[in-house]
């Protein structure tokens, strides 16, 4: 590892499932849909079915994308189908919680760091996920902004961009994630400093997260952003 914590000016986050809970987000609103129909919904089985409904050719921009995938999922859930709920699933979005570690962990952060944004969600999505949040971020960028998707490499670039013009370069960059996918594996091929948030560490598998072609060792890892806040904090001390 060639640089501590302290070493950095900005982190650079992944939102839907390093901040904001999506998977839980997607199971309460699934489960509330299949309590109205008398349904039993598994919740790691409605993961793995979004995840193989999300990730196609045919996909939309997240999470508008929702209405799609219900669309897809629901008669293998035994759900009510119709575009009602996947609009209700898409809308649910708006009231997705965070972790209960983020916004304490954000706040703490942003003393110390500029704290930027990078999510694969549309901007009305993310506009509510940063309230959510407490609105700790400096700058953000989403899909509407870039016009493409992590691991999109010029996803990253836009952000690269913006660093550069205020004076810095992606060495002055941490970035902070939990999918190995979106994240963890491009930000390495970018010549990144990288910090996995395991998110998912007392589960089984990957949830909602495409599972990677191969796992990238990062250069960082916590269970939590609490975890990451107080190795900051105690670097600092």
């Amino acid at each position: 590892m060639s640089k501590s914590l302290l070493g950095f000016k900005y982190l650079t986050f992944d939102v839907v499932g390093t901040l904001i809970d999506f998977e839980a987000g997607i199971k309460n609103c699934l489960g509330g849909i299949g309590a109205e129909a008398g349904v039993s919904v598994d919740g790691e089985e409605a993961l793995a079915l979004y995840r193989a409904a999300r990730y196609t050719d045919h996909a939309d921009l997240f999470p508008d994308d929702l209405v799609r995938v219900y669309s897809i999922i629901a008669p293998k859930l035994g759900l009510p189908t119709g575009v009602e709920y996947g609009e209700r699933l898409r809308d649910s979005a708006a009231r997705w919680a965070g972790f209960p570690d983020s916004k304490d962990a954000m706040a703490r952060l942003a003393k110390r760091y500029k704290l930027i944004a990078m999510t694969n969600a549309r901007r009305w999505a993310f506009t509510h996920f940063s309230t959510e949040l407490g609105d700790p971020f400096y700058a953000s960028f989403t899909a509407d902004d870039t016009k493409t998707e992590k691991p999109d490499p010029a996803f990253f670039h836009h952000v690269f961009d913006f660093v550069g013009r205020e004076g810095g370069s992606k060495d002055d960059i941490l970035h902070v994630a939990q999918s190995q996918y979106h994240d963890i594996g491009i930000s390495r091929q970018l010549g990144m400093t990288n910090c996995w948030i395991q998110r998912r560490h007392a589960q089984k598998g990957y949830g909602g997260t495409i599972e990677p072609a191969q796992f990238t060792e990062p250069d960082f890892h916590f269970h939590s952003m609490a975890e990451l806040a107080d190795a900051v904090d105690a670097a600092t001390a």
